[in-house]
């Protein structure tokens, strides 16, 4: 029986599949709202983090040193298969149970941190090239207080920007955005 937050990540990455299924060749060299990363890199992160959580889903370890290229042959089919994996990977009935061998954090919290790229990511990548995203609200629920937990922590590793205050009547996912450090109206120009 899969656990409470699996289907979530599933949800996350459904709606984050077709994102990366419409980038196109051209695309991969565009700047994203992560300054640091343009297409390319960003799916490549993104990338590695889906196949590095499965490990961790299973109390493995994962190398974050390096980003290993990704975009090679079908890649954007593989990326699909590599989100099953990973939700197949979350589902086990004890993937939230303990601590991560290879994050040194509660389980739970690995799984919210994985959930959350693929919404915070799926909009990064979305908004870099034109598409439209939607996230799963169930997924956003979840992930909206978590990241709240989360951000002084991710935000001394350099993991979130600078949280950006959100005016009265933003939405919980701009809200989600601008506590990542994200501006809502990004655009590539």
């Amino acid at each position: 029986m899969a656990n409470a937050l699996s289907p979530l990540i599933d949800s996350a990455a459904r709606a984050t599949d077709p994102v990366v299924s419409g980038i196109k060749d051209e695309q991969l060299t565009w700047p994203t709202p992560c300054a640091e990363y343009d297409v390319r890199a960003l799916l490549n992160h993104l990338f590695h983090v889906v196949v590095s959580f499965q490990a961790l889903a299973a109390r493995g370890t994962a190398d974050f040193s390096t980003t290993p290229d990704y975009l090679e042959g079908d890649w954007r089919s593989r990326f699909g298969d590599e989100t099953v994996k990973l939700a197949e990977a979350w589902s086990a009935p004890d993937a939230l149970e303990g601590v991560s061998q290879g994050m040194g954090l509660p389980q739970r919290t690995v799984a919210y941190m994985v959930m959350g790229d693929l919404v915070i990511h799926g909009w990064d990548l979305a908004r870099a090239t034109g598409q439209d995203y939607r996230p799963d609200p169930a997924a956003l629920g979840e992930v909206g207080p978590e990241f709240e937990e989360m951000a002084p922590m991710a935000r001394k590793a350099g993991v979130f920007g600078e949280e950006i205050p959100p005016p009265p009547e933003a939405t919980p996912f701009e809200r989600l955005l601008m506590l990542t450090g994200r501006d809502p109206g990004w655009s590539p120009s």
